[in-house]
C-alpha cells in the first residue's frame, strides 16, 4: 500500500530536528573508564586470548543474570553457532521466522535445518502449540528468541522439550537484562546466548556471550571458541577462532557501569512515546510487563492499515522524509529471505501471525541521545501520517 497524493505533514518540517534519528544508534557512556582500560590493555599488551577484561565481563554477566557460567565469543552470531554445536544439536531445529536471519544463519552454518513456526499474537515469540505440531523424528531442539525483551513462554517449551527429549536454546539478543516471574533471562533452558553488538543497549562494539548453568556445555563451549585448544600444545576437540578481545571486553564492562543509566533513559522513551501515541487509531505500541525487568530497548509500534488508514511502509516513509530512520523489526520474515524461500524443510507450515506482524512493525529511535522533545517531534510525524490521510483513504473507499 502506497500513500495517494502524499501531502506535506503539518506541524514538523525536515529542518526541525537539526540532527538524524536513529534505531540502534551506540551508546557511548562512561567514555573515560572505557579510555583507562584502554591505556591498560596497551600498557599490559595483552589484547585477547582470555584476558582480565573478558574475564571480569564473563564474571559480571553471570552474576548478573545469575548464571553459573559464562562464555563470551566475538559476536551474537557466534554464540548461537557455538552453542548449538556444544548442544550437539542435529537435523532439524524448529525456531520462529520472527527474527534477526542471524538466528536462522547461525543455525544452518552449523549443518542444522531450521523449521520455521509461528509466532504467539501477543508476545511475538515462538508459540509452543505451534512448535509441537512441527516435531518430527529428525527434530533435536527447539530454539525460541525473547522479541524485543519480551520472553517466550519458557514453561511451555520446557514441557515440550522434555516430552520430546529436546534440547532448548534460546537467542536472548534482545533480553539482556530483563526478567520472567523475576527469574533473570540467561538461566532458562540448556542455554541462552546474548549479543553485544554495538546497536545493542549494553555494547561491546563486537560481542556475544553463552550462559548456562550447564558446566560441562561450557567447558565445550571455551574449548570450540579457541581452535579446540586444552592448552597451546594440545588441541582435544573441533574449534573455530570466536574469541572476545580485551578492547571490546573493555567497552563491554563501560557499558554494564552505565547499564542502569541506560534502561532509565530507555524507559522513560517507552513511557513517553505510549503516552503521545495513546488512542491514535491503528497504531499500537508493544507493551511490556512493568512487573518484570525489562531493559527497553526497542520501541516498537504495530501499524494497522486496516484501521489507522495507512501501512506501516507510509509511517516509515513519513518519518524518512524528516530524518528519522526507523527500522521494521522484523521484515519479511526468515523463511522469505533467499536462502529458505524454496525450502520446503524450512517452511513446513504457513505463518500467518508472523507475516501479518512483520508488515505491520516498526522500531522508533530511542536511548539516552533521544529526548523527549525528539520524541514529540517522531510522535507528531506519526500522528499527522495517520491524520492526513484517513480522509484521503475515506474518499477513495472502494478503490482500497
Amino acid at each position: 500500500m502506497s500513500v495517494i497524493n502524499w501531502r506535506p505533514l503539518n506541524r514538523v518540517e525536515p529542518a526541525a530536528f537539526g540532527r538524524p534519528l536513529l534505531v540502534g544508534r551506540p551508546n557511548v557512556l562512561r567514555r573515560e573508564e572505557f579510555l583507562a582500560r584502554v591505556e591498560d590493555i596497551l600498557d599490559r599488551a595483552w589484547l585477547t586470548n582470555n584476558g582480565p577484561y573478558v574475564q571480569e565481563f564473563e564474571a559480571r554477566i553471570a552474576s548478573l543474570v545469575g548464571a553459573r557460567q559464562c562464555v563470551a565469543v566475538a559476536n551474537g552470531t557466534l554464540a548461537i553457532e557455538i552453542a548449538a554445536r556444544a548442544l550437539e544439536l542435529e537435523g532439524e531445529v524448529i525456531c520462529p521466522a520472527f527474527t534477526f536471519v542471524a538466528t536462522a544463519h547461525a543455525l544452518k552454518w552449523c549443518g542444522l535445518s531450521p523449521v520455521f513456526c509461528d509466532i504467539d499474537p501477543k508476545t511475538r515469540c515462538i508459540d509452543p502449540a505451534q512448535a509441537e505440531r512441527l516435531i518430527t523424528s529428525r527434530t533435536s531442539g527447539l530454539v525460541g528468541v525473547h522479541v524485543w525483551g519480551t520472553p517466550c513462554d519458557t514453561e511451555a517449551l520446557g514441557e515440550l522439550a522434555d516430552a520430546y527429549g529436546l534440547r532448548v536454546l534460546y537467542d536472548a539478543a534482545h533480553a539482556f537484562g530483563c526478567s520472567r516471574q523475576g527469574q533473570m533471562i540467561g538461566t532458562f533452558g540448556d542455554a541462552e546466548t546474548f549479543s553485544f553488538h554495538a546497536t545493542k543497549f549494553v555494547n561491546a562494539i563486537e560481542g556475544g556471550a553463552i550462559v548456562t548453568d550447564d558446566d560441562d556445555l561450557a567447558e565445550r563451549a571455551r574449548l570450540m571458541r579457541s581452535f579446540g585448544q586444552a592448552s597451546p600444545d594440545r588441541v582435544v576437540a573441533l574449534g573455530t577462532n570466536a574469541k572476545l578481545n580485551e578492547i571490546s571486553a573493555a567497552m563491554g564492562l563501560a557499558s554494564l557501569d552505565a547499564m542502569d543509566e541506560i534502561i532509565e533513559a530507555n524507559h522513560r522513551n517507552y513511557v513517553c512515546y505510549r503516552e503521545a501515541l495513546h488512542g491514535l487509531p491503528g497504531i499500537t505500541v508493544a507493551e511490556h510487563d512493568e512487573r518484570e525487568r525489562h531493559n527497553y530497548q526497542y520501541v516498537a509500534i504495530l501499524v494497522d492499515p486496516a484501521k489507522a488508514g495507512v501501512d506501516r511502509d507510509d509511517v516509515l516513509a513519513a518519518l524518512k522524509a524528516r530524518d528519522v530512520h526507523a527500522r521494521p523489526y522484523f521484515w519479511p520474515g526468515c523463511h522469505q529471505a533467499a536462502p529458505y524461500r524454496l525450502d520446503l524443510t524450512a517452511n513446513r507450515a504457513p505463518l500467518p501471525v508472523t507475516e501479518r506482524v512483520a508488515s505491520q512493525a516498526l522500531c522508533l529511535p530511542t536511548g539516552p541521545t533521544v529526548s523527549t522533545d525528539d520524541i514529540r517531534r517522531v510522535t507528531d510525524v506519526i500522528r499527522d501520517a495517520v491524520e492526513a490521510c484517513r480522509p484521503q483513504r475515506v474518499a477513495v473507499g472502494d478503490a482500497w
